[in-house]
């Protein structure tokens, strides 16, 4: 009896000691709806087993370009979820705009599997079921989740952080805590998550972890004593982060008996399958087949297919508490799939979750087909692409310039970009975008306010008295060398700048906080931050409400007709200098026409700056070899009146590349 009880042992020691490389997605052969198993290569998982006990939620939150993407690769590999080598460089990154930028744009989740020997302490002791042996081999379920670093994502960031108990806060060894670090601290920090610090890049020449710890302790009180010290690109040290996160990180809250509440985490729209959701799961149990509801709509869905992302979608038949994947419902209308909506069981009632506080929308541009006849191309487009991106506003405008369009809001410049690259990219729509603006308040003296997105909406000439004019401000921060302080308080002064606060981070760089308009950063400020300071300084904003300012409205006329597309609104100061450089530019993209053509940039009825395009002539004197002057005088005024008149029934095309060139460059 002794024999054969050791013999399975044994065999059980074997199985629970296999290396965490075997968990590779293999479907499993049998498919009943209350499946709840998967292989992985030899081995048969029962996702049942993995009660929240056993379950890590965690996310990967740094500044841009310090080394998120490249961690992540590496965990998947030492979990086994993905072949060292196979497959492309920064494996969650899947989106060509995330290729080409080599920035992450859209948080991407994958499940991981880990055996981990663990040491059994009074603390973990009451969840191994009273197991006694000094070690415990046991099978862990980690949900990672790859963030965006740049402060225009800080939406994508927010919602990840919904889904986790903790972080990995990834700090450059050479380059130490940037802008970004400090924003993604402070929103794991309010949301209350167990923050573990990683200094990577460890194998760079210039690094200098001790200094970096004495950062994070200086602006973060973390204790350097947990800050592991990893270089995710030769695999130094990232045999420790696996346990740090199962050890320090608190497994899901959530009862696996309780009624299922899910919450929706993100959404994409497949041509064959509709809807796919990602979702987490707050309580409760979910299996293929299931009558689910939206808390907020009300509708009713049947689960055709559940799973997790490991990292692709697989099958699994069912999702128990504190787990993360994805589900297939049906849904066909992108309007169903809003995140931060809770899904629980039909017919019975739940107390919906918190979701997600609505996105603050910072700069607005007009999104308008290249040609006219493409509206509805692009009405489509913008549909499935905001089912992905739920943090862009979308209302339908006209202009008198451009046709039917759209008012988009983002939550940035680089936000703007990613959204139109990717309309092109992944759904083939040309595209005209006005210059971006930013949300203006104007009083009236009847008391009325009104929020202008659009400056062409704003009449130059309006009946009511304009008390004031209100501007979007926000509270900057800049991370930067100690030598280059001057010039950057030099630039935040010309951008209309108030110095906040000025600290030392250490005995090399310093942090600049600047109240500044939303309007002076929106364009070209990041440009001239990072020539200023040789591409050394980070920045990061946060909205600090309004301020009173002395605006005008920025016409563009050509032939005296005000060009909607072009109209801005400004400040009085600046008025002049960016009408002329409008006008210039204008002058050059439009082509001579048989008539004068003048261009002015006006502010109501004073124009501020004028060019005028002359009229290509014929030469009417060639046939002229002799003869009176009179005769050669009344060809032209004849001419002259043939112009006088076509200029007052001509139009003035303004070509598509004209508009691409002057409001890419405003």
């Amino acid at each position: 009896m002794g024999t054969l009880l050791f013999a399975c042992w044994s065999r059980a020691a074997k199985f629970l000691l296999r290396p965490a490389a075997s968990f590779c997605p293999v479907r499993s052969s049998s498919s009943s709806a209350a499946e709840s198993t998967v292989r992985f290569r030899d081995k048969v998982v029962d996702l049942s087993s993995y009660l929240p006990n056993v379950i890590r939620n965690f996310s990967i939150i740094a500044h841009v370009d310090h080394g998120k993407s490249t961690l992540a690769d590496r965990l998947l590999e030492l979990t086994g979820t993905i072949k060292r080598g196979h497959g492309q460089p920064q494996y969650l990154d899947k989106l060509q705009v995330e290729r080409e930028r080599g920035i992450t744009v859209k948080a991407q989740t994958a499940t991981m599997f880990f055996n981990y020997d663990q040491a059994v302490t009074p603390q973990t002791a009451e969840s191994f079921d009273g197991f006694t042996s000094p070690f415990l081999c046991k099978s862990y379920l980690l949900n990672l989740i790859d963030t965006p670093g740049h402060v225009d994502f800080n939406y994508e960031v927010s919602r990840s952080l919904a889904a986790c108990q903790g972080v990995l806060l990834v700090v450059d060894a050479a380059q130490g805590v940037q802008a970004q670090t400090v924003a993604n601290f402070y929103l794991a920090f309010e949301a209350d998550l167990t923050i573990i610090p990683v200094i990577n890049k460890i194998d760079q020449i210039g690094a200098d972890p001790e200094r970096v710890k004495a950062q994070l302790n200086a602006l973060f009180d973390l204790d350097p004593q947990d800050a592991l010290l990893t270089s995710a690109k030769t695999g130094e040290g990232l045999s420790q982060v696996l346990p740090a996160i199962i050890e320090r990180i608190p497994p899901p809250r959530g009862g696996i008996d309780s009624p299922l509440r899910m919450l929706l985490l993100d959404s994409y729209y497949d041509e064959y399958r509709g809807v796919i959701c990602h979702v987490a799961v707050v309580d409760g149990r979910l299996q293929k087949g299931d009558k689910i509801a939206s808390a907020s709509s009300g509708k009713s869905y049947e689960v055709t297919d559940v799973g997790i992302m490991h990292p692709e979608l697989t099958p699994t038949g069912m999702l128990l508490t504190g787990q993360v994947g994805y589900i297939v419902t049906g849904m066909r209308s992108t309007n169903e799939a809003r995140v931060g909506v809770t899904f629980h069981h039909s017919q019975i009632a739940v107390e919906p979750l918190p979701g997600f506080k609505p996105a603050k929308h910072m700069v607005f541009a007009g999104v308008y087909p290249a040609d006219g006849s493409e509206f509805e191309v692009l009405c489509h487009a913008i549909d499935r692409l905001t089912c992905n991106d739920a943090s862009v506003s979308v209302s339908k405008e006209s202009s008198t310039a451009l046709g039917m369009g759209f008012r988009c809001g983002f939550l940035g410049l680089l936000h703007m970009d990613v959204f139109h690259q990717r309309l092109e990219q992944e759904y083939g729509a040309q595209i005209i975008a006005t210059s971006p603006t930013v949300p203006y308040i104007l009083e009236y003296a009847d008391g009325s306010k009104v929020t202008v997105h659009n400056p062409a909406a704003l009449s130059s000439n309006s009946g009511q008295q304009l008390v004031s004019c209100s501007e979007p401000v926000v509270l900057a921060m800049i991370i930067t060398p100690s030598e280059y302080v001057g010039g950057v308080m030099t630039l935040c002064s010309e951008r209309r700048g108030q110095l906040v606060e000025h600290t030392f981070v250490d005995s090399q760089r310093a942090m600049l906080k600047y109240r500044l308009p939303l309007r002076e950063i929106v364009v070209d400020f990041y440009d001239e931050l990072k020539s200023i300071t040789s591409g050394y300084a980070s920045f990061d904003y946060d909205e600090a409400g309004y301020q009173i300012a002395d605006l005008v409205k920025l016409d563009i006329m050509l032939n005296g007709q005000p060009i909607d597309a072009l109209a801005t609104i400004v400040h009085q100061t600046k008025a002049q200098h960016v009408g002329r450089e409008i006008v210039n530019k204008l002058k050059k993209s439009i082509e001579r026409q048989m008539f004068e053509v003048t261009i002015q940039a006006a502010v109501g009825s004073r124009v501020i700056a004028r060019e005028t395009l002359s009229a290509m002539r014929k030469n009417v004197l060639a046939k002229c070899y002799g003869g009176d002057v009179t005769r050669k005088r009344k060809l032209l005024e004849k001419q002259k009146e043939g112009k006088r008149r076509m200029k007052r029934v001509g139009s003035v095309d303004i070509p598509q590349e004209a508009f691409h060139q002057i409001l890419r460059s405003k």
